[in-house]
Order: structure tokens, then sequence, then C-alpha cells
């Protein structure tokens, strides 16, 4: 079995900005967790399926059209989750309707707490470490274009690597 996930990549400088905040809060995911929103959580499948995954996916993006994300603030999800994140209060909607097109057909499954767009920066932290992480980032804001989404695998070290990007068209046109 493989372990797999489907991210929209959050764009330098922000990714790195963010990756960094996470690191000097203690948080080791920093060093093997891209900065990103969840399409689809880590999700073990069958290595044999992996070329139906890449069809499923180029189908979703081909149907899909590039957005503006603004970051803005922070949550958490405690007492439920031990998580601070940046809240995503532009891009949105589109993110949950990629994540309901995502989470079909080969990649159907049940999601242990209903989907909710973030950018983790802090996770199974102590209270201090979440609370320093939320009271730092409260008044974070940052603006970029979406204008696509990845496949990504873990690595046996618990690393994850970019497997393949899945471009909007409009992305495509403009990039070649």
């Amino acid at each position: 079995m493989s372990t797999i996930g489907i991210l929209l990549a959050i764009p330098e400088p922000y990714g790195g900005e963010l990756r960094a905040r996470r690191a000097a809060y203690g948080d080791p995911q920093a060093a093997v967790v891209p900065t990103h929103v969840t399409l689809l959580p880590p999700t073990e499948v069958d290595p044999t399926v992996v070329p139906q995954i890449e069809g499923h996916l180029t189908a979703i993006a081909a149907r899909g059209r590039p957005f503006a994300m603004r970051l803005s603030g922070t949550g958490t999800f405690r007492p439920v989750s031990r998580v601070v994140f940046v809240r995503v209060v532009q891009g949105l909607l589109e993110c949950v309707e990629l994540e309901a097109h995502v989470r079909t057909g080969v990649l159907y499954r049940e999601l242990q707490f209903p989907y909710h767009p973030h950018v983790t920066i802090a996770h199974d932290l102590g209270d201090a470490a979440l609370d320093a992480a939320q009271a730092d980032l409260a008044h974070y804001d940052a603006r970029f274009d979406i204008d696509g989404f990845g496949l990504y695998q873990m690595e046996p070290a618990g690393k994850w690597r970019t497997v393949r990007s899945f471009a909007f068209p409009t992305a495509a046109r403009a990039a070649a």
C-alpha cells in the first residue's frame, strides 16, 4: 500500500514563510509536510490504482479554473483536535467544490471530521506553543492565485513528495 494526499500548495513566499513559522513553534511536521490546503487527507491506496487516480484528477483539473485565495487570521480545532491554522477567507467555496469532486469515484472515502479548508501551522503541540501560534499569526494576511493542485505521496521516512501536478486549463494555457 501507498499513502497519498491531494493538496493545494501554498505558493512562495507564503508557503516557506508559514513553514518556517511552523518549525519555530516546534512542530516536527514542518520538515516533512509542504504548506498546503488539503483536498484529500492521507489515504492508503494500492499502487496499481494510481493510473486510475491520475485519470480521475486529470478530469477534475480539466473542469477547474484558477481562483484567488486569501489567508487571513487564525483559528483552532481545539479541544477536538490539537491544531492551530491560518484561515482561508477567500477561495473557500472553490476549495469545498474541489474537495467534493476529488473525494469521489476511485478516491471516495469517509472523513473523520467535516471538511474545513485551512492551512495548519501547529499540530499536536503543547498548549503554550499552540497559543503562541494562534496569537502570532492572528493578523496574518496573504493573497495569491491557485492554478491547480497536486498528487503527493508519503515516502517511507514520512516526508511528502509531489508525484504529479494538475494545472487548471487556463493556467496551462498561460504557462504555454
